[in-house]
């Protein structure tokens, strides 16, 4: 387990309030009630922090034939659904949300060349909202394997995910299970499937980021 690099700011910022609000209350000599409630405080704090950019060390063996989860969190949607971005036609969506509480790195789902990107500034709409997928701030990655296949995934941010960040560009060559972006702070990462790929998960079912294998060509 490590400490992802999208968490350095928002942990200097903790600290330096920690340091400040139990600065202060030494300074004014307040109660022992009070201060005991602010290490508390400083802790849970520091502590939700850690957890929440945590960023587990995954050894992952590439597979042609598998689709890995791209992100920790809850199956929400399974459903075939018209893909008006970029096929332009009927796909099978999967859709994982993730919560706050989960892990936020984002990974590729399959290995092969980025041969679409695109970032889409948006709403804040809560991330399980059925317009989110095409109202909120976004970005639209496809990914096409050796064997020609396609895949599309994309970032979805929630009401409280104010930044989406994303490692890769048109023309990329990317590796399955590898790092391709993190969301903070609660969102959605929809993956979009040829229309009769078979499917291993369902509504509902748990998964973790580049270990489940949500479908297989």
């Amino acid at each position: 387990m490590k400490f992802h690099k999208e968490g350095y700011t928002s942990l200097a910022i903790v600290i330096l309030f920690v340091f400040i609000i139990n600065a202060l209350a030494d300074y004014y000599d307040a109660p022992a009630s009070l201060k005991w409630f602010l290490y508390i405080l400083s802790a849970l704090l520091v502590v939700t922090i850690l957890q929440f950019f945590r960023s587990p060390i995954k050894r992952i063996v590439p597979d042609e034939g598998t689709v890995l989860c791209p992100a920790d969190g809850k199956i929400v949607v399974i459903e075939e659904t018209e893909e008006t971005e970029y096929f332009k036609d009927k796909r099978l969506q999967i859709s994982i949300f993730m919560s706050p509480i989960n892990v936020h790195v984002n990974r590729n789902p399959i290995s092969g060349v980025v041969s679409y990107f695109k970032y889409h500034p948006g709403k804040f709409l809560v991330a399980w909202h059925p317009k989110s997928s095409t109202d909120n701030e976004r970005t639209t990655v496809v990914v096409k394997n050796s064997a020609g296949t396609e895949v599309l995934f994309r970032q979805i941010a929630g009401a409280m995910a104010r930044r989406i960040v994303w490692y890769l560009k048109e023309k990329d060559q990317v590796k399955q299970g590898e790092e391709f972006g993190f969301i903070k702070f609660g969102s959605r990462v929809d993956v979009f499937l040829p229309v009769g790929t078979q499917v291993h998960v369902n509504i509902g079912d748990k998964v973790v980021g580049g270990k489940t294998v949500i479908a297989s060509f």
